[in-house]
């Protein structure tokens, strides 16, 4: 087991190993996408770039960025993931709706 630390919402869900970090922010009932996002998302299958959140600890925890990350974040800082992408190796602290950078 492992925790994920949502730093905006203050709250910390332990989850095991390998989990996925969008499902197990949703089943915890974090709110990961903008306005836009909640409508236009495409239910964790990489190809909208609407989960994205900023990894602020532990990205030595998580899986390697996708192919699909890729592309959805070639712009982005590297603290960036597609949260519907990445599976949680290790303890991880997560901002959720970052501010465009």
């Amino acid at each position: 087991m492992t925790l994920i630390t949502f730093k905006k919402e203050n709250r910390e869900v332990v989850v095991a190993q390998g989990a996925n970090l969008r499902a197990k922010a949703l089943e915890a009932g974090i709110d990961i996408y903008t306005w836009a996002g909640k409508l236009t998302n495409c239910n964790g299958y990489g190809q909208c770039g609407t989960c994205i959140v900023e990894i602020i600890a532990g990205m030595d925890n998580l899986s390697p960025r996708t192919e699909a990350e890729e592309r959805k974040l070639r712009n982005k800082p590297p603290s960036y993931r597609l949260a519907c992408q990445t599976l949680v190796n290790g303890p991880v602290e997560v901002g959720t709706k970052p501010t465009r950078k």
